[in-house]
């Protein structure tokens, strides 16, 4: 552990603050707020870092092993990188560097629809081990295309997004322009001036374009055009009728993506769903909903025997792993976190953050005295 780590960076903190130096304000913003006072955002990450973890000292040898199996596959750590949209404008080539990262630590990256990156070009980079999250499209035609491209670069797990049945109501983005229909101002070309190196590495890798969806628009499209092809093309809100028919289409594993009650656990269960990641959006939809660790409390109880819980919203660090594993998740995503390591150290900025993450982990496990991933559950801090 610790090949790529630089040590300049040695925490998740230090990776935000470097990263918010070398993005333009618009694009850091995106990344980095929630909706509406950001009160889900803060929540998620303060309600998780409330779970307490009670070691065993007195043991004799402990060795630590954070390979853990998911749907078949044994990854190197039990941790992914989680879809993000648009992560081309926050940093040039970003969804290709974290791909290949994750490739080659043996680690699932998940490809967003609305990403910057197609789905040939990440399925090539991982050898089809990548896996695609599905913003669902209201065409039947570009719906049963999409996937079917998804299979034909090997894609193993298909994750159907079910928590943005709106767009989130975010004040940041509508300051910055990047709404829909997104709009650049003069205070956008200004803040990109002062991120130089940001800006020749744009200029260099071609203005970021949402490469998946280029076959289904008209070409020449402008920035209006743009919002009202989004909202032409796609349909937020998921039902069991919708499902039914991917569900029929896909032969690999489907993961549904949001899940935050009972009522749709127990859909998911019924149409047959291999998983659920328990998810809010990065807080980024609903600021009046509840932290993802509250909701993977209840649920995980009931449903653990029955679907595998996994969770992203709201972790940052090994520590985070740790709390969510033990608080009874199969596996987690980080988000943010990835975005900042490439934010700030570039092409360097994933292998470094993977790195760190893994690190961290390792020497909470050691302090506890676990030795596997999946005992973590035994050392949660019963109140």
């Amino acid at each position: 552990m610790l090949q790529k780590f630089n040590p300049k960076y040695p925490s998740v903190s230090d990776l935000r603050t470097k990263a918010k130096m070398k993005m333009p304000k618009f694009a850091f913003e995106y990344l980095d707020g929630g909706c509406n006072d950001d009160h889900n955002l803060r929540k998620n990450t303060s309600d998780l870092r409330a779970v307490e973890l009670v070691p065993e000292y007195l043991k004799s040898s402990v060795e630590v092993s954070l390979k853990t199996k998911l749907f078949g596959t044994e990854y190197d750590a039990p941790f992914g990188i989680a879809p993000i949209g648009l992560q081309g404008l926050m940093w040039p080539n970003a969804p290709e560097i974290l791909a290949k990262a994750a490739f080659e630590n043996n680690l699932p990256f998940i490809l967003s629809t609305v990403t910057t990156s197609s789905i040939e070009k990440i399925g090539k980079i991982t050898e089809g081990k990548a896996w695609f999250q599905l913003y669902y499209p209201s065409k039947e035609e570009v719906r049963k295309d999409i996937i079917g491209r998804a299979a034909d670069v090997g894609c193993p797990v298909l994750v159907l997004l079910s928590d943005v049945p709106s767009f989130g109501f975010r004040p940041r983005d509508i300051r910055n322009g990047l709404a829909m229909p997104p709009k650049m101002s003069i205070q956008n070309f200004y803040q990109i001036l002062k991120r130089p190196e940001w800006a020749l590495k744009t200029l260099i890798q071609g203005s970021p374009e949402f490469e998946t969806l280029k076959p289904y628009m008209p070409k020449g499209m402008n920035l209006k055009q743009l919002g009202k092809f989004m909202d032409e093309t796609f349909d937020g809100r998921l039902n069991e009728e919708k499902i039914k028919p991917i569900r029929e289409q896909w032969k690999g594993k489907i993961v549904l993506k949001g899940i935050a009650s009972e009522i749709d656990m127990e859909k998911a269960i019924r149409l047959g769903i291999d998983g659920v990641i328990i998810s809010n959006h990065g807080g980024r939809q609903l600021d009046a909903g509840q932290s993802t660790v509250q909701v993977l409390k209840k649920l995980q109880e009931k449903y653990r025997d029955k679907i595998t819980i996994m969770m992203d919203s709201g972790l940052r660090n090994g520590p985070d792993v740790a709390r969510t594993l033990a608080q009874g998740a199969s596996f987690s995503f980080l988000g943010r976190s990835f975005m900042y390591g490439v934010g700030a150290l570039g092409s360097a900025g994933a292998e470094h953050t993977i790195d760190l993450i893994k690190t961290e982990l390792v020497q909470v496990m050691e302090q506890l005295g676990c030795e596997r991933t999946l005992d973590l559950p035994n050392y949660i801090f019963k109140k």
